[in-house]
């Protein structure tokens, strides 16, 4: 077996490994968790069964493990691109789009907004009725960040189209007097 600093090989990738899974605690952003976890459950591995503790072999389930680690991060949106992964302040979701994940209604719901920062998903809340799973909506009061107030894309109507809707009104009274 493979020796390094007098400590086997398993060994020395499993202090490495939980080495990097504990940085990632005090450096967020999935630096190190992805080579961190593959290197623990590779020492871990080769630890428990003995004839996995051969460098090729150590090097193989890394590999792998890393692989799988990175699709799972991917797949889950926890390890995406740049400027995704930032924090956002709650008034700058004012006017973000997303998708509904969990109907929304006054008391209850989730959505997934379109560029909502390292965790894109919001409990929310409608001013009036229900929105269904799958419907695009707009924030409209971000709540201190906690609890989205939003409503359905095609739903919105700002102070211009109340005022149009108000003249219409008003011509067409005008004309049946």
């Amino acid at each position: 077996m493979a020796e390094i600093f007098d400590v086997g090989l398993p060994m020395l990738l499993f202090i490495i490994g939980v080495g990097l899974t504990a940085a990632e605690a005090f450096i967020p952003g999935a630096h190190f968790i992805v080579i961190g976890v593959a290197l623990l459950v590779a020492g871990l591995l080769g630890l428990l069964f003995p004839p996995l503790a051969g460098p090729l072999a150590l090097a193989a389930i890394t590999l792998a493990v890393g692989g799988a680690t990175l699709y799972l991060y991917r797949r889950l949106g926890i390890y995406q691109g740049s400027g995704v992964a930032t924090t956002r302040d709650s008034d700058s979701l004012k006017g973000e789009m997303g998708t509904v994940t969990e109907r929304v209604t006054k008391r209850s719901g989730r959505v997934e907004l379109d560029e909502g920062g390292f965790d894109p998903n919001y409990q929310a809340r409608t001013i009036d009725g229900a929105i269904a799973e799958g419907e695009r909506v707009i924030v409209v009061d971000p709540g201190g960040g906690n609890v989205l107030t939003v409503e359905q894309l095609g739903a919105v109507e700002d102070e211009i189209d109340r005022e149009l809707a108000r003249e219409r009104e008003r011509n067409a009274e005008s004309e049946d007097a």
